[in-house]
């Protein structure tokens, strides 16, 4: 159960996910409130973005893909199953640890060592708004109070998905996985569990902090929001997905922390594979393929043509 509860909350594309659902950061004093979202539809026949790198004898598809998702929702057919079908590798962000080794890197990284409990971290303002969140999602209180601000913050953005149908075993990756072991395809990881959890930890505390204050102040809106991602993503808009990211990512830090370095990291990646004959099925958070800094854009400059797959 641990596992599963935080497995998902280990991807930053996910959390990606969960800050952009807000749509807009909190208003400052005297800003104009913005106008309310509207929510996009997810279609019956769900066909996300897909696109292919190829040279003579290598071919890396990538595809987009969302952490968590409401089960029955039928997104791998056509164009991306065809092209699932025809790899021998699959590569995805992180390749879960058991739940015992799980364990052992949340409690070294996720659990505060300080001794101060994390509502004491927060002003008096901020810790009310805080404890009506928790309340609203009827939790107890002190619930997160041994927690890094940045693991309770994601924590938190969980439990409103889950009363709102989402499931933790829905996600793109868990049926990738699945269809993988099937077929005895090769799996790699980008990034380890550490590294990930690692991007967060590492963040400054004051960081930490206002990204749980932007959580809170926007909790009554995530089941909505990550419709609206998710409907985005089925819709394979990638404007939209773009517009969505940049809204959860104002800090440079963030952006730079969670987004644009990895990418490049992952460029550096693919150009390396692009060395071996083969065929790869690469999918990674849908953030990651949209906007300025996306893996796409890092592979341009490296001279590398991404083209988008029509089906």
């Amino acid at each position: 159960m641990m596992r599963r509860w935080f497995s998902p909350l280990f991807s930053a594309p996910l959390l990606l996910g969960l800050a952009a659902c807000q749509a807009e950061p909190p208003q400052s004093a005297g800003e104009t409130a913005p106008a309310e979202v509207e929510i996009a539809v997810i279609p019956d026949d769900p066909d996300p973005a897909l696109w292919l790198l190829k040279d003579d004898d290598t071919n890396i598809y990538l595809f987009g893909t969302v952490h968590i998702l409401k089960p029955g929702l039928s997104w791998f057919d056509e164009a991306v199953k065809d092209a699932f079908d025809d790899s021998e590798e699959l590569v995805i962000e992180m390749i879960e640890p058991d739940a015992a080794a799980m364990m052992k890197i949340v409690s070294d990284l996720a659990i505060d060592k300080t001794g101060v409990s994390l509502r004491d971290k927060l002003n008096a303002e901020d810790r009310t708004k805080y404890e009506a969140a928790m309340t609203s999602l009827e939790l107890p209180l002190d619930a997160f109070d041994p927690l890094e601000p940045w693991f309770a913050s994601v924590s938190m953005s969980l439990v409103p998905l889950m009363k709102g149908g989402y499931d933790t075993n829905s996600g793109v990756e868990d049926s990738l996985t699945s269809y993988a072991k099937a077929k005895n395809m090769k799996i790699v990881g980008l990034e380890t569990a550490e590294q990930q959890l690692g991007f967060f930890d590492k963040l400054p505390e004051d960081v930490q902090i206002r990204f749980l204050n932007f959580n809170v102040a926007s909790i009554d809106d995530m089941a909505d929001g990550m419709e609206n991602m998710v409907a985005h993503w089925a819709n394979a808009n990638i404007s939209a997905l773009a517009e969505l990211m940049n809204a959860g990512l104002e800090e440079k830090i963030l952006y730079d922390t969670l987004l644009s370095n990895r990418n490049a990291k992952w460029a550096e990646w693919v150009d390396k594979r692009m060395d071996q004959p083969g065929t790869v099925f690469m999918a990674v958070g849908a953030g990651h393929l949209a906007g300025d800094a996306s893996l796409q854009a890092q592979l341009a400059k490296r001279g590398f043509k991404v083209k988008r797959v029509k089906y």
